[in-house]
């Protein structure tokens, strides 16, 4: 049998109290407490999903109780009744916390069972909603898009505001830095979650079948058209299309793709139709699309209808304090996978790490860790078991951020860190600013660092 919500009256008048439980506890599983002080003793003491209280109380009233029941860790409903004509006072409780507010004068047994019940769906809806972001967060925002640094918090935060909204979002980065994962958090962090997200590489299709994937076609509309399909527009209506790669597509689709997003309109090829779609777009590049507008080969047009909020994602040379969580986080998801007893690099795996500049970004390293844990013989993984590139040994991409190794390979974590810090240091020549900007870390860690390798002198 399903338990009743649990109700707690606050009232100084014994027939009130009896009286709203009378009419309450069929719905209810209701306690009673005659001031704030035996209520806050019931509070602390069970979980109450609903506070119904009166404003006059002897010693504190029900504005300072509904304050001290909103500051626990799993506060209830709180609702406040007040005699009539108290409106205002009403209104400013419920600036401090109250969910609701009833006149006593006129309140009726059926519109307060409709208010608590209404308050009780709001919070529920309010804690679905929180849980989900926090579920979507871990599996989109941060589980594969690890990172601390102050470049890749700036992203996570444009990411939770522009979510919600139906704004069109332009993601620039190198390769391998994660712009689908980013493309993917921004559908599942807005109201469309539970619509599709339809995902097209424009750069896989060549020109004559990129219209047709993207519009749809007409049966007999070319050579092949065997049968009516259904383009990807359709596919997303009410939903996302991420466009990935989208400085590859050719003029003509350019054109096709600037009217869709100016009248949310466009006909399949070879009809004359006109099909209207409620699709919100996302697109992502590699390419400086500028330099391309430039070069006239993308539509000035369609750059600054793309570019209504533009995220870039910084290239992990450049937020090298982000390699350790990667890479650990890396390396618990794969050695789990592979069913390996893998836990932690040694420090001189670290170091390697730490000093390797990733031309290919975090998609290279998931790459270099998912090999090391294959070819890992125990529970670290060691120099050995990492790439060639990555232990110095040659064979890699270069970059021109790269950055040169470390002279002396540390032997413990904390000598990594150290030492990644006086490298900041010194290429920053003592700007503690741009040093941990550097590093990806806030400038009060960096100072707390310096302190504890005792580097204050750096």
């Amino acid at each position: 049998m399903e338990s009743k919500p649990m109700l707690l009256i606050v009232d100084d008048e014994r027939p009130t109290r009896e009286g709203l439980r009378a009419a309450l506890e069929d719905r209810y599983d209701v306690y009673l407490a005659e001031d704030a002080a035996t209520a806050m003793e019931l509070l602390e003491r069970e979980r109450f999903d609903v506070v119904l209280t009166d404003f006059r109380l002897p010693k504190e009233d029900g504005m300072q109780l509904i304050a001290r029941a909103k500051s626990l860790s799993r506060p209830p409903v709180c609702l406040l009744m007040t005699a009539y004509g108290s409106e205002d006072l009403a209104v400013e409780a419920m600036k401090r916390g109250a969910d609701d507010y009833l006149a006593k004068g006129r309140l009726q047994i059926d519109e307060l069972e409709l208010r608590i019940a209404k308050a009780l769906r709001t919070q529920q809806l309010e804690t679905e909603n929180q849980n989900l972001h926090r579920q979507l967060d871990d599996r989109f925002g941060l589980e594969q898009i690890v990172g601390k640094s102050p470049a890749m918090a700036e992203v996570f935060e444009i990411v939770r505001q522009v979510a919600p909204t139906p704004a069109t979002v332009l993601i620039q980065g190198e390769s391998g830095t994660g712009k689908e994962l980013i493309a993917k958090a921004v559908h599942q962090l807005s109201p469309r979650a539970r619509q599709p997200l339809v995902t097209v590489h424009c750069a896989a299709l060549p020109a004559a079948l990129l219209e047709s994937e993207l519009f749809g076609h007409e049966k007999g509309a070319f050579t092949g058209a065997h049968e009516r399909r259904i383009g990807r527009f359709e596919q997303a209506n009410g939903g996302s299309l991420f466009l990935d790669e989208i400085g590859e597509i050719d003029a003509s689709t350019q054109v096709k793709l600037l009217r869709v997003l100016g009248e949310r309109t466009f006909e399949r090829v070879g009809s004359g139709k006109t099909i209207a779609v409620d699709v919100r777009l996302i697109a992502a590049t590699n390419r400086n699309l500028v330099e391309l507008v430039k070069a006239g080969q993308f539509r000035e047009d369609l750059y600054f209808r793309l570019r209504v909020v533009e995220l870039w994602l910084p290239p992990l040379r450049e937020r090298p304090g982000d390699v350790p969580l990667l890479a650990l986080h890396f390396l618990k998801e794969i050695a789990a996978a592979y069913g390996k007893p893998v836990r932690e690099f040694t420090p001189d795996a670290l170091q390697a790490l730490l000093s390797y500049s990733w031309p290919a970004n975090v998609r290279e390293l998931r790459n270099a860790v998912e090999g090391a844990v294959a070819l890992a013989r125990g529970d670290k993984i060691t120099r050995r078991e990492l790439p060639p590139a990555v232990r110095g040994l040659g064979g890699g991409l270069t970059t021109s951020g790269a950055r040169a190794p470390v002279d002396a390979a540390p032997q413990t974590v904390r000598e990594a860190e150290k030492q990644l810090i006086i490298r900041a240091l010194q290429e920053t020549k003592g700007n503690r600013t741009l040093a941990a900007k550097k590093i990806g870390v806030g400038r009060r860690t960096l100072y707390r660092k310096l302190h504890e390798y005792h580097l204050d002198g750096l």
